[in-house]
């Protein structure tokens, strides 16, 4: 096992890093922490731990870590070291944007995985205890001589100098300490907070120390101004007979040294913050209200007065840190790596068995297919939609292992839908239908009603049933007018795709190939105007369907016989294929949060219907050169169903048909609906064909004659 650290910086305090620190961000430079994130995909790795504290990151409320997590396409473990109960609205959106990103968020304390299931509704916490070193008990007496302390009681506050560690109590208090046990000394030990220095030098260590002299304790103040490497720490905190932590803020839910010297077994007399009212509990230490130098006096003076009570507590804080030494943490540690990151999968995978069509039937009814689902149960609030049943279609044309009188009876459903969506007065079709059969709309959405022309087309083409074939012809010229070459970019892609299929079906190109005529021109217009030589694409911006945008311009190019066009379309393709790779050579499509942001590929949520778009793409590219590349391309973007993705987690099921709605930053999402369904059952028919069309052509010694029972949709 190999791990990078990728350490927080500060402008004002910039740190010297060894070879272990393989990075530096700048808190205040937020082109670093995309930099980071950048680095962190390239090198394959795992998983990111990040450390969560409030103030090292920078940006308002530390948002800049977002940046980071945004672009991070592996599983991210989020220790958060203070869950505040009363937090700003900015530290909420924050820390509920880093929640909703992470596969697994730990936490040290009970208090604090109950708030964050209260404020963020967060339900993949752990608590697990801030890790704590395993030495001896009772090594007092040498630890002292070692710090010529041997006749001394001695009292000891650990950690970076800063105004929030309550220090002032603590020397307010050593008059009446020294009254009762006049041979106390208080060692304040650590450097002072590097943010602190930079704001104002020593100002305030100087403060405290002109207070010791005020009230003349000054000779039983030690001061180490030093951050100590942890052994030497342990050595110090072994020294001591009483740790105290007198913090003012009470929203604090993690003190590790705290937990040292718990572990140390050391009596710890403090303030009732989080981590302390928890870790404290049952006798194993002494609370005192915050902010009152007689509180913490008294406490003192009665443990140091009674020799069997002190004993007691330090045997007890001892039992207590049994449980946090470093071996079972790291066993706790390990649970949840094993769950948030599993082991990746084979990249690549021969297609197996066709998916059950049972996924598919189970989530349809007799007036169409569902378009949502609850888990696996199909979710009738939604109805259904004309783009989910021109899919529906498009599988029914190529599921040749259907028994014909159930083929041409779901055939019938999801066309009869598709003939209904028409809206002869708005000269478009409907999209979205309720439960109740009523549609919900006189316009479909453009993209919907190009869809419906690509799968009429599809229809025309390969459906088994002749009549349906003549249905599916005359309905796409009767209904083409609902797209242009006007029309979004997708939305006449989709069409042309549907076009390109009809003059295969063998429809005159007079009656049926504007759209490729005036559609290939747009899209090298297109692709011209913001080609850069970092960016091979159409639009400044990626969203979805991508694939099929280098389709259409292939069908184009094919039509018109423009080997220019396809070539242009060939290497988008081949770009826009290197950008949806992840490190370890699997399939990582582009994420829904990087539709429409420009020149930005970011990893999540990773949808179906790019997995199949990406299959079919790369089998009609390989028939175009036959270039095997292509094939593998084909396979990898087939095998992230199968598993071979970013959170290793397998989407499709062949046994049941049905298939996950996709791959967010949390692992899987539960829900089967019909799109990802059928963009699981028509990526693996794509692809079989595909590799069966292949070891045909390779068995016969062919080489460049397209069989003829080769559909390309």
């Amino acid at each position: 096992m190999s791990i990078d650290i990728f350490a927080m910086d500060s402008p004002g305090a910039p740190q010297r890093y060894g070879s272990e620190v393989c990075m530096a961000i700048g808190e205040g430079a937020s082109e670093d922490f995309e930099a980071a994130a950048n680095r962190i995909n390239a090198s394959g790795t795992d998983a990111v731990w990040i450390q969560h504290e409030y103030g090292i990151f920078g940006g308002e409320d530390g948002n800049y870590i977002c940046n980071l997590v945004d672009r991070v396409a592996a599983p991210v473990i989020l220790t958060l070291h203070t869950v505040l109960r009363d937090p700003t609205p900015g530290q909420r959106s924050v820390l509920q944007h880093l929640i909703d990103r992470a596969s697994a968020v730990i936490v040290m304390s009970h208090e604090a995985r109950d708030l964050l299931a209260s404020l963020y509704d967060a339900r993949n916490v752990t608590v697990i205890p801030h890790g704590v070193p395993d030495r001896p008990f009772g090594r007092e007496p040498a630890a002292k001589a070692c710090l010529d302390l041997a006749d001394r009681r001695v009292l000891m506050t650990f950690g970076l100098l800063g105004s929030g560690k309550g220090i002032e109590q603590v020397i307010e208090a050593m008059p009446a300490i020294l009254a009762r046990h006049p041979n106390t000394v208080y060692r304040i030990v650590g450097a002072t907070h590097p943010a602190l220095v930079a704001r104002e030098g020593e100002a305030y260590r100087h403060a405290l120390q002109a207070l010791a002299q005020r009230l003349g304790v000054a000779d039983h103040i030690q001061w180490d101004d030093r951050f100590l490497e942890t052994d030497e720490l342990l050595d110090q905190l072994e020294a001591c007979d009483i740790f105290l932590t007198p913090y003012p803020n009470l929203q604090q839910s993690t003190s590790g040294t705290l937990s040292y010297a718990v572990a140390l077994g050391k009596a710890v007399v403090s303030t009732p913050f989080s981590h302390a009212r928890e870790l404290l509990a049952d006798g194993v230490g002494t609370l005192v209200e915050p902010g009152s130098a007689n509180a913490i006096a008294q406490a003192v003076i009665d443990l140091l007065a009674d020799a069997t009570t002190l004993e007691t507590i330090k045997r007890r804080a001892y039992a207590k840190g049994r449980d946090a030494i470093w071996p079972r943490v790291a066993e706790m540690a390990q649970a949840v790596l094993r769950v948030a990151a599993p082991p990746a999968k084979p990249l690549q995978v021969a297609p197996g068995k066709k998916p059950a069509l049972a996924g598919v039937f189970a989530m349809s009814d007799s007036t169409g297919i569902y378009q949502h689902s609850l888990g696996i149960v199909p979710d009738r609030r939604h109805g259904y939609c004309l783009d989910d049943n021109a899919r529906a279609l498009m599988l029914m044309n190529v599921a040749r292992d259907l028994p014909a009188g159930e083929r041409l009876r779901w055939s019938m459903t999801y066309a009869s839908f598709i003939a209904h969506a028409w809206n002869e007065e708005e000269r478009c079709f409907r999209n979205f239908m309720s439960f109740d059969r009523r549609w919900l709309e006189d316009r479909g959405s453009a993209d919907s009603n190009g869809r419906t022309l690509w799968a009429l087309g599809h229809t025309a083409e390969c459906a088994p049933d002749a009549d349906i074939r003549e249905w599916a012809v005359e309905t796409f010229l009767r209904s083409r007018r609902c797209v242009s070459s006007e029309s979004p970019l997708r939305t006449l892609c989709f069409a042309m795709l549907g076009e390109a299929a009809l003059l295969r079906a063998g429809v005159p190109h007079q009656q049926a190939g504007d759209l490729l005529d005036k559609g290939g021109p747009v899209l090298m217009a297109m692709l011209e105007r913001t080609r850069r030589p970092e960016w091979v694409w159409f639009e400044p911006a990626l969203a979805y369907d991508n694939p099929r945008i280098c389709e259409a311009l292939i069908e184009a190019g094919l039509a018109h016989q423009r080997a220019d066009w396809v070539q242009a379309a060939l290497e988008a393709l081949d770009w826009l294929m290197r950008c949806q790779t992840g490190s370890r050579g699997h399939f990582r499509p582009v994420g829904s949060e990087t539709f429409g942001k420009p020149a930005t590929v970011l990893p999540f949520d990773q949808q179906p219907l790019e997995a199949w778009a990406a299959v079919d793409a790369a089998r009609t590219a390989y028939f175009i050169g036959e270039d095997v590349k292509w094939i593998r391309s084909a396979r990898t973007a087939f095998a992230w169903f199968e598993g071979a993705n970013d959170r290793n987690v397998a989407l499709g099921d062949a046994a049941s048909g049905r298939c996950r709605d996709g791959v967010t930053p949390r692992g899987v999402n539960r829900n089967c609906g019909a799109e990802s369904v059928l963009a699981y059952h028509l990526a693996s028919r794509a692809l079989s064909d595909l590799i069966a069309t292949v070891e045909g052509r390779n068995l016969a010694g062919r080489t460049s004659t397209e069989p003829a029972s080769y559909q390309r949709h």
